[in-house]
């Protein structure tokens, strides 16, 4: 029998499937787990977004969109963007994606040539290394550990002068997943004099942009407009994950090719999902303020505790994330040591090495939990620690 999977994209078959997602199969399987491994709110989605959707469906709204988005929520989303963050688009400079996760695909589908080079920022959620590598481009990981966990100027231009015309895209997430880090907007402006003028596109992934619990919101949009595409959403800010509405911004020329993937794979998007979503950018602006809150609660909680059972933690700016070193004295390889407290303290963590070069030896604990879970889990990591280091 001939074995076909010899014959099919080079750069898919290389690409190893997701450890995240294996380990949290793994996890999910062993009884009364505390799941610090979880990248999605515990909130319920805001009553009037839900009322919005069973509204579109008794609307008959079930019928196809336009490919590029309902009018009102393209209009809505370009609203949020200018009123919460001074982006300027015109609703015909938004495109409505199955989540950021198609729109990342979209943009690298449609940029990327074999043999471009993505510069990648590390630890970076490991997506952007898997869809760059499957488009048949050389990712180029920038290990940020010794710079507090940000991008510095120096360390792209020493990119660039290394790769020259090859560099064809830049990846930013700010605030970081699985970090937390989030760039000021001079940190921003000093990238973007790197990149100006020249022929790169920068991905800037804002997903988190409403969880920022220190600092004022910045983007890199705002000193490099022409040149980046902004991807932001309902998933995180509002706890509509399960909604799948991403937005990509960028400006028209830009967004047009990238219109030209999105409706290769996916036609449109549910039509009551993006009449949630226009309630949620329209109605809804505010919405996260109660969640920022609890997170902001849940964070220092966990940052202590982990700082009290010996972990040296980066103290995150936004997201909802926590990113600890691992002490002397345990098991230093991060993943043997999350399957180990999966395993002897009932407690799941993702290991720092799934999110690229700097994340070896550090473990990413995630705080959209409950308060009381929390509690609970850094008891059972603080007995494991004293009963292994």
């Amino acid at each position: 029998m001939i074995d076909l999977t010899k014959y099919m994209k080079k750069g898919l078959v290389e690409q190893k499937p997701g450890n995240i997602l294996a380990f949290a199969m793994y996890a999910s399987k062993i009884p009364g787990i505390i799941k610090f491994n979880i990248g999605e709110p515990d909130f319920a989605t805001p009553e009037h977004i839900k009322e919005a959707t069973k509204a579109s469906i008794d609307q008959d709204h079930s019928h196809y969109a336009p490919s590029n988005g309902t009018p009102g929520l393209r209009a809505a989303a370009a609203q949020f963007l200018a009123e919460k963050y001074h982006q300027k688009y015109d609703a015909d400079e938004i495109l409505v994606t199955n989540g950021v996760t198609e729109a990342i695909y979209d943009m690298m589908m449609a940029v990327l040539n074999p043999g471009d080079v993505v510069v990648v920022p590390t630890p970076a959620f490991p997506l952007y290394m898997g869809d760059a590598a499957s488009m048949g481009a050389e990712v180029v990981q920038v290990n940020t550990e010794e710079s507090n966990f940000k991008l510095t100027p120096a360390d792209l231009q020493s990119v660039l002068d290394k790769y020259s015309d090859r560099v064809r895209m830049l990846v930013l997430n700010y605030p970081n997943n699985p970090t937390g880090v989030m760039y000021t907007q001079a940190e921003l402006d000093a990238l973007a004099d790197v990149v100006r003028d020249k022929p790169i596109f920068v991905l800037a992934d804002e997903i988190y942009s409403e969880l920022i619990y220190d600092g004022e919101p910045a983007s890199i949009e705002k000193s490099l407009h022409d040149q980046v595409v902004v991807m932001n959403g309902v998933s995180k800010a509002w706890a509509m994950t399960g909604y799948r509405i991403g937005i990509v911004a960028a400006p028209k020329p830009i967004l047009t090719q990238l219109a030209k993937v999105h409706q290769a794979i996916t036609t449109s998007e549910p039509t009551p999902m993006q009449d949630a979503a226009e309630e949620a950018f329209k109605y809804g602006q505010d919405d996260a303020l109660p969640m920022k809150e609890e997170f902001l609660k849940r964070r220092d909680v966990l940052l202590k505790g982990m700082q009290e059972a010996g972990f040296d933690c980066l103290d995150p700016q936004g997201a909802f994330y926590i990113f600890a070193k691992i002490p002397e004295g345990l098991e230093q390889d991060d993943e043997k040591l999350a399957y180990q407290l999966a395993d002897e303290a009932g407690v799941a963590v993702t290991a720092g090495s799934y999110f690229g070069q700097g994340g070896q030896g550090y473990l990413r604990l995630s705080y959209a939990i409950s308060l009381e879970e929390i509690e609970r889990g850094l008891e059972r990591i603080k007995a494991f620690v004293n009963k292994n280091k």
